[in-house]
């Protein structure tokens, strides 16, 4: 059976939960999803208020303090916010992610030689007595190995432990540095003991199918998954988009009619439905590069207009700004303004001015 485009980006908004905005608690959204990228820590924020009516930061602020939820390096190696749970239970199946970007670092050519074992086991003692950046765990490694580059030393701790960032970062209206500390100590129990990823797959089809295994290989930064997916062949259906390639998915998934409408929404920087496909034209149909900034977040983002990647957005006091890619119809303009008025609200507690620029040229 063939899938064309449209049908992807329907199927895939519906599970993304972008075709209409869901009452339900953050926490099982931030788990469906699989977890949400955040690099930059308000960025999931905006994700949730894009998705779930009447979302309002503080909850996803009680779950970040009661340690509910955290922000942890998973998926391709990038920080993710994720349930407690699955911090426990994705991380040994991507470990092997983060080993392997390791091995092609830089950082990893500096270490050549120095016994890991007992830098890891050092690194995560010094973590474990209290949370620390990387700026202050740098010259405690450094005392043991004076001639290697203190930067290497820390990044190979950081990096190959499973830690978690602590709060006060990531919690809305609230700063703090990056600090560290493992797993165990924040959370009460260790990182489990299973790294069969046939359970992260079938969740990923859940969260974002239908997918080829090249898809899967994109989202997860996992490798050979082509044998994980032939054993779970007899439990999913097969369909073909329209270039012949197949694609796998969950029977009962959702695929909605391809001419279900899709409202605009406001995506932030790094939403994982832009970034989570080997092929992403089923939503980046114009083949534009994604734009990753730095920052905090939360004040610049992605514009999805009928579904598909269609221009960016960012916030300057209280005036929010949409540059989109191409003309807008007079429905989707309005529908943009008072979408982006409600954002605008939400960020900065206050109404303001929605300016939408013409197209560039």
């Amino acid at each position: 059976m063939e899938i064309g485009t449209r049908a992807l980006n329907r199927a895939t908004m519906a599970r993304q939960l972008l075709l209409r905005k869901e009452s339900r608690p953050a926490i099982e959204v931030i788990e469906h999803l699989v977890g949400m990228q955040a690099q930059a820590p308000n960025a999931a924020y905006v994700g949730l208020w894009s998705r779930l009516d009447g979302f309002q930061a503080s909850e996803l602020a009680n779950l970040m303090a009661d340690r509910s939820v955290v922000r942890t390096s998973l998926m391709r190696a990038t920080i993710h916010l994720v349930t407690a749970r699955d911090c426990t239970r994705l991380r040994p199946v991507l470990q092997r992610v983060l080993e392997r970007h390791w091995a092609g670092s830089p950082f990893a050519k500096n270490l050549v030689g120095v016994d890991y074992e007992e830098l890891l086991r050092l690194g995560r003692k010094l973590l474990a007595e209290r949370p620390r950046t990387r700026a202050e765990l740098a010259p405690l490694l450094s005392d043991r190995w004076p001639e290697r580059d203190p930067d290497s030393l820390v990044y190979a701790s950081t990096f190959l432990t499973p830690l978690v960032q602590v709060t006060p970062r990531g919690v809305w209206g609230s700063s703090g540095p990056a600090a560290w500390t493992p797993v165990e100590s924040w959370l009460g129990e260790p990182v489990g003991a299973d790294v069969t990823p046939e359970e992260t797959v079938l969740r990923y089809l859940a969260a974002f199918g239908p997918a080829s295994v090249m898809d899967v290989q994109a989202w997860s930064g996992l490798t050979r998954l082509k044998e994980v997916v032939e054993r779970l062949r007899p439990k999913l259906i097969t369909l073909r988009d329209e270039r012949g390639r197949e694609l796998f998915d969950l029977p009962d998934a959702p695929r909605p009619d391809p001419e279900t409408p899709a409202p605009p929404r406001f995506l932030p920087e790094y939403d994982n439905v832009l970034l989570s496909h080997a092929d992403r034209t089923r939503v980046n149909d114009l083949k534009r590069q994604i734009p990753l900034p730095p920052g905090n977040g939360a004040m610049m983002g992605n514009l999805l207009v009928d579904g598909f990647y269609r221009g960016m957005w960012r916030i300057t006091k209280q005036t929010l700004t949409v540059s989109p890619f191409v003309a807008l119809s007079k429905k989707d303009t309005n529908a943009i303004a008072e979408e982006g008025a409600r954002l605008l609200t939400f960020v900065t507690d206050a109404p303001g001015e929605v300016v939408i620029s013409p197209p560039a040229r």
